[in-house]
């Protein structure tokens, strides 16, 4: 006789839920934008009811603040994850990693918030705060890096922030006129930046030329 499966508890089953109505926002923004990721929609892809969805949140502005939270954790927690499984610290794996974050499913959420911020005053003062923790928890992965020691800091804070930011406009000019071609040479530039190595190198002499 199959033993039943012990009953949730009531902190389980809200937990749950919660969860649940905040992967459903993440996906609902990367699949239709902002505008359209209403609390219809999201409690919908949830399964849950509209009134379900405002016992846990207090308006269609929480839950989606929720989910850029969650973006940001989740990208961090799978970043840490890809550096611990590298057999030894190459920086242009380092920067490839990121790279894929970047192009992650989930990181279309956090692009359409920073997009639709622009022009919604609301959204911009809320979402300001947690932009501002992703970009100090961004600067302190960076520092522990290896090669974060022979940069003094202000400067290493600037190129973290610098290649990330390149590679957020990449990821998003990428979904209408991307440039594969360019994406190693890229890698290698950054690779050269964060090593301290000239950026440019010289081109041979022509024969004949001195």
């Amino acid at each position: 006789m199959t033993t039943p499966a012990p009953r949730r508890t009531q902190a389980q089953r809200r937990e749950a839920t919660i969860t649940a109505l905040v992967d459903a926002a993440v996906a609902a923004l990367g699949e239709v934008g902002y505008a359209r990721t209403t609390t219809n929609e999201i409690a919908r892809r949830a399964g849950v009811s509209q009134g379900g969805l405002f016992r846990h949140f207090e308006s269609r502005l929480d839950v989606i603040l929720a989910a850029a939270d969650a973006v940001r954790a989740r990208q961090f927690d799978d970043f840490r994850t890809g550096l611990g499984a590298m057999p030894e610290l190459d920086i242009g794996e380092v920067v490839r990693l990121l790279r894929r974050a970047t192009r992650a499913p989930i990181n279309a959420a956090w692009y359409e918030l920073l997009v639709a911020a622009r022009t919604d005053s609301a959204l911009r003062q809320r979402l300001e705060p947690l932009a501002q923790r992703y970009h100090e928890e961004i600067i302190e992965l960076g520092r522990a890096l290896p090669f974060a020691a022979a940069m003094p800091q202000v400067e290493l804070d600037t190129i973290v922030l610098g290649i990330v930011h390149m590679l957020d406009g990449e990821a998003l000019t990428a979904t209408v006129y991307p440039h594969p071609e360019q994406e190693d040479v890229r890698v290698e530039q950054l690779v050269r930046i964060l090593a301290g190595q000239p950026l440019f190198q010289r081109a041979s002499s022509r024969p004949g030329q001195a």
